[in-house]
């Protein structure tokens, strides 16, 4: 074959890679409803999950919203209404999916957007688009397009329907005056499953056309948990049609009067207008990525990034108190509870990229910060004990059947050492004062009081559940041990930042807990570890982000020997995020691409690319697994460094594919950091 052929072929092979790859949009272009795990749009604060099905969303998921149902006598996320579910018929006749063709799926990432299209039969060709409003926390937007094929009549509906688990649902159809017209809000509440919360959603429908020209409305009840309000048209063949539904959706957690609330939240939405609303939102996410990772030589990869940036942005918020779960606003995984996995592992990444954001994970900290007072007091300690499995007041929500509640105490630490970092980042002195150090202090006084002192050096932490947590009921585990004396030490720091007095009995402690080793001088897993398999990396979290172990030839004998010991299946992703991460900073850029792709790629499930907790995995999405992998590309192939004085960067290698990898708008003065 001619050499130009050859070369105009591999040419438009690359193309259409390229293309199928594109860096922003994840496309869905065949859809199997048995093989199908939804993405979520989300801004902070109200979730919304895709549905396989047309019209149909799969939850609608609140921050901050908790009560007590199902699993373990513990609080439990919930679902609230679904206010986006909509029904279209055609000239009266009844929804027939056999006639739904052609359907296609996309996430816009830049533009945080789901769209679907379809053809039904040879009537109608149909768009949607769904949008969780980032500049108004409580409100989402979905836009519809209709395109006739022929002469037809439309029967739109917005139906507001009520998850199985709220009751005493009331259902209301209000018109209120506007300055152009009526308006009309479909409106429902109920409780939550206790009667702890009010829950509350409205929405209206926005026409292009005047109000007063706008198609006339009619309300239906459909049962006790669901209503509607609907419009008629006839459309012409070959013209398109155009509407908006504008929502909101409040508890009593987040306002006194969650009812009234969510209307006028409403209202305020419906009169921005549908231009204004999108235009507000595209700019809010507009300011979010120019805090952006670009990776040039990888297409996939650069997209990869981009969803997991895209979900922990999604997931987490400026101006709250709030945290995210594991699975963040992707449904009720984990009951939405907030475990070490917000403080190690998506608020470093978030610090880095906006400390704003960052700031809402830590304050979640802080004003729970009594309840770990009482937590260390009911367990005979004194300072602060956070809990492992913590939801709205910061009690203990581990359910009784687990461990890891009155024994994986190394979350404390953990949380101490996110407040310490976010006072590095931002040099923030007066929140430090204020906020940080009765956190720090406090959990280093809970360290203080914790160890067995047994002798010089032997400041014991017995009977703890390690960060590997197969290891239940051990003594002195790596992970738990440093990050004490981690804790403890930056307690002393914070200390004389603020011109205060430690207590010195905290560098005491410090200085006399254990790291232990085997005879060959490799870091030991906890004080019995005989070198068995580990669920997950425990002794390589002392090079990062502890940085107890800082000499390299320690740091690369610790990774060879525990690499070696986790299984193919049932660790999370963060584990070989921690490997990447840690052996790009060793100048092994190709090792460390192997074991960046091994966190995620075998995690993902169809159709988005959505990231599961483990290799085979059906629970996404992971949003700890994608903090982690993130901590890899900043921190490992960029090299970005958090220290007392701010973010620096450390020497680091990249993959021999990649050829570079530029981190945008990194800490409060937005710098760029280029990685060749």
């Amino acid at each position: 074959m001619n050499k130009g052929i050859i070369l105009l072929l591999a040419l438009s092979l690359f193309w259409i890679s390229a293309k199928a790859q594109d860096p922003w949009i994840i496309k869905a272009d065949k859809i199997d409803p048995a093989n199908y795990y939804g993405v979520t749009v989300a801004n902070g604060m109200i979730g919304i999950v895709s549905s396989s099905e047309p019209f149909q969303v799969k939850n609608v998921v609140l921050a901050g919203a908790y009560d007590m149902y199902g699993r373990g006598r513990v609080s439990n996320f919930l679902n609230s209404f679904n206010l986006l579910n909509m029904y279209l018929l055609f000239n009266g006749d009844d929804w027939d999916a056999s006639k739904v063709k052609n359907m296609k799926q996309e996430l816009d990432m830049q533009h945080a957007s789901f769209t679907t299209t379809f053809d039904y039969g040879d009537v109608a060709s149909i768009k949607y688009t769904y949008y969780s409003l980032r500049q108004l926390p409580f409100c989402v937007l979905m836009d519809v397009s209709v395109t006739a094929k022929k002469t037809v009549n439309i029967t739109a509906a917005s139906v507001m329907q009520a998850p199985d688990a709220l009751r005493d649902v009331q259902n209301y159809y209000n018109e209120v005056d506007g300055p152009t017209g009526r308006i009309s809000l479909l409106t429902s509440t109920a409780k939550s499953p206790t009667g702890k919360l009010q829950l509350c959603a409205s929405n209206a429908f926005i026409f292009n056309e005047a109000d007063s020209l706008a198609p006339r409305l009619m309300h239906e009840m459909l049962d006790n948990n669901m209503h509607s309000m609907r419009f008629s048209k006839e459309l012409a063949a070959g013209q398109t049609y155009t509407y908006s539904i504008v929502g909101s959706s409040i508890t009593s957690t987040h306002t006194a009067d969650p009812l009234n609330e969510a209307e006028r939240l409403t209202i305020f939405a419906r009169l921005q207008g549908r231009d204004d609303l999108i235009k507000a939102h595209t700019q809010a996410w507009a300011e979010l990525w120019k805090s952006d990772i670009q990776i040039d030589g990888e297409p996939q990869a650069q997209q990869d990034v981009h969803s997991m940036l895209y979900h922990l942005y999604s997931f987490s918020r400026e101006g709250t108190a709030y945290a995210p779960s594991p699975m963040g606003l992707s449904g009720l995984g984990y009951n939405g509870h907030i475990f070490w996995d917000s403080d190690l592992w998506m608020f470093p990444a978030l610090l880095v990229l906006h400390p704003e954001i960052a700031k809402s994970l830590i304050e979640y900290r802080y004003e729970r910060l009594a309840a770990a007072k009482q937590n260390a007091f009911a367990h005979g300690f004194k300072g602060a004990m956070y809990p492992w499995e913590s939801a709205d007041n910061g009690t203990e929500e581990t359910p009784v059947g687990s461990l890891s509640g009155p024994f994986e105490h190394h979350i404390t630490a953990c949380v101490a050492l996110a407040a310490w970092n976010y006072y590095c980042v931002t040099q923030d002195k007066q929140w430090l004062q204020e906020k940080g150090w009765p956190i720090i202090s406090a959990c280093a006084d809970f360290w203080a009081s914790r160890v067995e002192r047994n002798g010089s050096g032997q400041y014991d932490i017995k009977n703890v559940i390690a960060a590997d947590e197969w290891a239940e009921g051990i003594d002195n585990d790596a992970f738990t041990n440093a990050a004490a004396k981690a804790n403890l030490q930056c307690a002393v720091l914070a200390a004389k930042v603020l011109n205060m007095k430690a207590d010195p009995d905290w560098q005491l402690v410090a200085q006399n807990i254990p790291i232990l080793k085997f005879p060959d001088g490799v870091t030991k897993e906890f004080a019995t570890y005989k070198g068995g398999g580990i669920k997950q990396a425990d002794v390589n979290l002392l090079a990062y982000p502890l940085k107890t172990i800082t000499d390299p030839a320690q740091v690369k004998r610790d990774l060879e020997f525990y690499e070696s010991r986790i299984p193919n299946e049932g660790t999370p992703a963060m584990t070989q995020a921690i490997f990447t991460l840690l052996y790009a900073r060793l100048g092994n850029g190709d090792k460390a691409y192997h074991y960046f792709k091994d966190a995620y790629e075998p995690n993902l499930n169809p159709p988005f690319r959505v990231i599961a907790e483990t290799k085979g995995g059906t629970n996404p999405y992971f949003a700890t697994g994608a903090g982690g992998i993130i901590q890899s590309l900043l921190m490992g192939f960029g090299g970005l460094d958090i220290t007392s004085n701010g973010i620096t960067q450390v020497k680091s290698t990249l993959p021999s594919n990649w050829k570079s990898i530029t981190i945008t708008g990194v800490g409060p003065e937005k710098k760029t950091y280029v990685v060749k």
